[in-house]
Parts: C-alpha cells; structure tokens; sequence
C-alpha cells in the first residue's frame, strides 16, 4: 500500500488507479481516504468485498461502542511509522 498527497492523487489518478495497487491519499500527511482498486471484470466480487467493509466497521462501532465520526478520527490521526 502506497501514500500519496492528495493533489499527487488529483493529477496522476489516471495512472495511479490504473496500476492497481491501493492507495492512501493524504493531506499534509493525514489520511483523508483510500482507493482500493476493483477489476472491471469482476464487479460482483467487489459489491462483496464492500459489504465485507461495511460489516466489518459495524463488528469495530459495536465493540467499542465509538460512532461513525470517533472511529473516523481515530483512523485520521497520525500514526508513528515502524
């Protein structure tokens, strides 16, 4: 998984979605979204993989009884690279 700015996103998104890998876009070294690339072919298994996404954030929310907003800003905060 790569990061990279997000005007490096803006102008090369193109190319960057089109090599495959994911991404985490930041601004000014804060995460502000992902870009987890589907293939065309396969659009199914990537409807299954979101609802996977989806129920897996419902399971974290219900653990830990955070809201939508509180686990948004805890995966904003910086973190210290290993």
């Amino acid at each position: 998984m790569r990061s990279v700015g997000v005007r490096e996103f803006r102008d090369k998104a193109t190319s960057m979605m089109g090599a495959g890998e994911t991404l985490v876009i930041e601004r000014h070294g804060v995460p502000i979204g992902f870009y987890v690339p589907i293939a065309a072919k396969d659009r199914k298994a990537g409807r299954k993989a979101l609802g996977r996404l989806g129920a897996a954030i419902d399971d974290v929310l219900g653990a830990t009884g955070m809201d939508g907003e509180e686990l948004a800003g805890e995966l904003a905060r910086p973190r210290r690279r290993r």
